[in-house]
C-alpha cells in the first residue's frame, strides 16, 4: 500500500503541464509602413521549440504606438478568453508598472526583444528565440491557464492605424 501511494504521489509531482507552440502568423497590414523579414517557429527537438521574428520599419521614427492584446480559447472556434486590452505603448514603456495586465503580456517578450525602451523607435523590431519553456512557466506558474488551445493576438498600431498583426497559437496540456 505504501509503495502504491509513493508511486502515485511521485507521478503527480512529476507530471507538469506542457505548452506547445502550434503555429505563428505575422501579417504586415500596411506594407508601406513595415514588413516581416522573418517570422517562424523552429523545432530543435521534441522538447525545445521557439519562435523568432523580425519586423522592418520603413517610416521611422515611430512615436505613437498602441497595442491591442487579446487571448482567445478554442471552443468551436476561437472565443475571447481572459483579456482584451489596448494600451498606449509609449506611455506604458515609460512606466511599466502602470498596467499589470500589460506588464504580464510585456513579460513574455521584454527580455527576448529590442522592444524594451520607450518611444521613439528608429530601428527594426526583433524577437529572438522565445521558447516554449519560458512560455510554459508564465502560463502555468505566474497566471495558470486551463488545458486547451489558445490564440495570443497582438494588433500593433502606429498613429491610430493597425500596421501589423501577430498571432501565436499554443496548446496547453
Amino acid at each position: 500500500m505504501k509503495r502504491e501511494l509513493y508511486l502515485l504521489v511521485t507521478f503527480l509531482v512529476n507530471v507538469q503541464p506542457l505548452v506547445e507552440f502550434t503555429n505563428i502568423k505575422c501579417d504586415a497590414v500596411d506594407p508601406n509602413f513595415c514588413n516581416f523579414e522573418y517570422c517562424y517557429l523552429k523545432s530543435v527537438n521534441r522538447t525545445y521549440k521557439y519562435y523568432s521574428l523580425k519586423a522592418n520599419l520603413f517610416k521611422i521614427p515611430v512615436t505613437k504606438i498602441k497595442v491591442n492584446f487579446a487571448i482567445y480559447k478554442f471552443a468551436n472556434g476561437y472565443k475571447p478568453f481572459l483579456y482584451n486590452v489596448t494600451v498606449d505603448g509609449c506611455k506604458f514603456l515609460r512606466n511599466p508598472k502602470s498596467n499589470p495586465i500589460a506588464g504580464y503580456v510585456y513579460g513574455f517578450f521584454k527580455d527576448r526583444s529590442n522592444v524594451n525602451h520607450s518611444c521613439p523607435y528608429d530601428h527594426d523590431i526583433v524577437m529572438d528565440k522565445l521558447s516554449t519553456q519560458f512560455f510554459n512557466d508564465r502560463v502555468t506558474k505566474i497566471l495558470p491557464f486551463p488545458e486547451g488551445k489558445y490564440l495570443f493576438q497582438m494588433n500593433w498600431m502606429a498613429s491610430n492605424t493597425i500596421r501589423a498583426v501577430f498571432k501565436l497559437y499554443i496548446q496547453k496540456s
